[in-house]
């Protein structure tokens, strides 16, 4: 990357701040991950992201609701049936966790050496 200037540094900090705040933490993406194979109940979701507590998820699936990147369905049943699923936003963060998961790889390879 070349010496950027003062503006463009700026520029590129405030939308990266941006991210990392509505992405940040260790749950997240380890939700959006688990969402972005499809649909899912709750305990499906609490399945795949080990470790993670009932009340972790379900404060994590309302904050992901809230910015557009989960949509929480309710199916008229008995007992009552809720989905989660990633909507067109949170599909959007397929390319980045693409990225992240190659850096991990190779972070691990330099590093651990594995």
């Amino acid at each position: 990357m070349d010496k950027l200037e003062h503006s463009e540094c700026t520029a590129m900090i405030l939308p990266v701040k941006d991210a990392l705040e509505v992405l940040g933490g260790k749950w997240k993406l380890q939700v959006i991950i688990a969402l972005s194979f499809g649909p899912k109940r709750f305990r499906e979701i609490a399945r795949e992201v080990t470790g993670i507590t009932d009340k972790m998820l379900s404060k994590e699936l309302k904050n992901l609701e809230l910015n557009q990147l989960v949509k929480r369905t309710v199916y008229d049943a008995f007992p009552p049936v809720v989905e989660y699923d990633l909507t067109t936003h949170g599909q959007s963060l397929h390319k980045l966790i693409g990225e992240l998961k190659e850096w991990g790889d190779l972070h691990r390879k330099v590093v651990l050496g594995r």
